[in-house]
């Protein structure tokens, strides 16, 4: 019954801001048999969990993801105790939002955790939602100022990770306060998983609104029913309406979830990775038709390549800014390191999400912290 009382009360949020989670929840802790309770929301380098805007002075406090209980909690997904605090993770479906804190005398007992899931899962509910109704949120994530690109771009992406009936897709970008090029999206509409990675040609402001183009152009055609053909057709079109002489490589997926039937155009892209039971498979023909742009000189439809995927298999689409990153000699990070990367990680059974942290993060240190170019992936995993 205290449980259900403080579910009340949080749903009365439903008419407030994100930025009075805080109080509401300091106020429904004894309700919980808690002493404090607190959100950390991850930020945008998924580096540190960071307080939600409007907690008071001496609540949570930030804390990095790799040396904490509450980081274990947010890699892992699952709850985690320590040191008088039972961490639980705040999952808007699939996407990891950050950890809810408890301040706790002792590890409650399973039926007690049960309630607190659910709390958990209603938190993440009215973060997801509230969000778009102030700022709150932006300032938590924000560690450096973003750039105005950046923001243009983080405005035209869906959430980072999606699972639908053991079929999971997530996604990475950096540098995340200055990104410009590079993004992507999908949908899943029935039994077909849409997904699309796109680089674009250039940086800043200019490269972000041809990539906003490009995504809004790529969801009109999808959304109209096209096929895969015709997407890249119509994408090509516009950007050589609006841009001519200007161009965006891409991948464009379609994936049947039901039978694992998988289907992509290369627009002058670098060729996924397929991984399949620790080890990697021959690329998949690429490119199998010219940059997006720049497709109407050709004069032939678009090729589709398909291949039929077996339970287990990872598809990874990147950017060349993953491969082409180079360490301080001059090395290319390369297609082999990033499969030899992947298959480890796989092996270690992470989770997707974790998986792709991981790797931007590699990007990142591997490139001494400094990228040369927008680096973007997208891992796909069928499991049905």
């Amino acid at each position: 019954m205290l449980a259900m009382e403080a579910v009340r009360r949080l749903l009365a949020l439903r008419h407030g801001r994100a930025e009075d989670l805080p109080v509401v929840l300091a106020r429904a802790a004894p309700l919980l048999d808690a002493e404090s309770a607190g959100v950390l929301l991850i930020d945008y380098g998924q580096l540190a969990l960071c307080p939600l805007h409007g907690s008071a002075p001496g609540d949570l406090e930030s804390q990095p993801v790799e040396t904490t209980a509450a980081g274990r909690c947010f890699t892992t997904a699952t709850e985690t105790y320590d040191d008088g605090y039972l961490w639980l993770p705040l999952l808007h479906g699939a996407e990891r939002l950050g950890v809810l804190g408890l301040g706790v005398k002792e590890m409650p007992g399973a039926d007690a955790r049960r309630d607190l899931d659910v709390i958990a899962a209603l938190v993440a509910e009215l973060i997801a939602s509230r969000r778009f109704y102030g700022d709150a949120v932006e300032h938590t994530r924000r560690r450096l100022p973003m750039q105005l690109a950046a923001e243009i771009i983080w405005n035209q992406l869906p959430p980072l990770t999606c699972a639908v009936d053991g079929t999971v897709v997530t996604a990475v970008l950096e540098p995340c306060y200055d990104v410009g090029g590079d993004a992507f999206d999908y949908a899943v509409n029935g039994d077909v998983l849409h997904v699309g990675l796109f680089d674009t040609v250039g940086h800043g402001i200019s490269a972000s609104a041809l990539t906003t183009l490009t995504l809004n152009t790529y969801r009109n055609a999808r959304r109209s029913g096209l096929s895969l053909a015709d997407t890249c057709r119509s994408i090509d079109k516009w950007i050589n309406a609006q841009y001519p002489g200007s161009f965006v490589t891409a991948l464009l997926v379609e994936l049947d979830t039901a039978t694992g039937h998988y289907r992509r155009i290369s627009a002058g892209h670098p060729a996924e990775l397929l991984l399949r039971d620790g080890r990697q498979l021959p690329p998949l023909r690429t490119p199998t038709t010219l940059p997006l742009g720049l497709g109407h000189m050709l004069g032939r439809a678009p090729g589709i390549v398909e291949q039929q995927l077996e339970p287990g298999d990872t598809l990874i689409l990147y950017t060349d800014g993953i491969t082409e990153a180079r360490d301080a000699s001059g090395t290319l990070f390369g297609p082999d390191r990033l499969a030899d990367f992947m298959i480890t990680l796989l092996k270690g059974g992470l989770t997707a999400p974790e998986i792709m942290r991981r790797l931007i993060q590699a990007i990142v240190t591997y490139e001494e912290g400094e990228l040369r170019d927008d680096a973007t992936a997208a891992m796909l995993q069928w499991r049905h």
